[in-house]
């Protein structure tokens, strides 16, 4: 007898869209809230699943933000929410990096000139 089982992480979009001015670029975008977790699976059937996070994506210069739990689970519930900058914040990377992008919060290392992500001089 042998068991399958495994230890993944996962990514889901969630059902929720919100247009606004981006306050990172100060183009119009939307914003995408996706769910980030890992999971336990066991003959490819997700047993349980944990560390869930919850992130937004500006669909304008593509920063992605973290949300506060709770302010995601009212979301899920299906309240009406409307997402200001207050609820947003770019998640803290770990790691040898030393700074940040100051116009996307992409982590950069010290031989860059400029940022891969936006392409913002450092």
């Amino acid at each position: 007898m042998f068991f399958i089982f495994g230890i993944s992480s996962g990514e889901k979009k969630l059902d929720f869209v919100q247009t606004l001015l981006c306050s990172h670029c100060g183009k119009y975008g939307r914003l995408e809230l996706y769910m980030t977790y890992m999971y336990f699976s066991l003959f490819f059937i997700t047993i349980f699943k944990w560390n869930k996070r919850y992130l937004v994506k500006s669909t304008c210069c593509n920063t992605v933000f973290e949300l506060d739990k709770e302010r995601a689970k009212q979301i899920l519930s299906g309240e009406q929410v409307t997402i200001t900058d207050v609820d947003l914040h770019i998640p803290r990377r770990t790691g040898n990096v030393e700074q940040y992008c100051k116009n996307c919060g992409y982590p950069k290392q010290p031989e860059f000139e400029y940022c891969p992500k936006c392409g913002c001089k450092l």
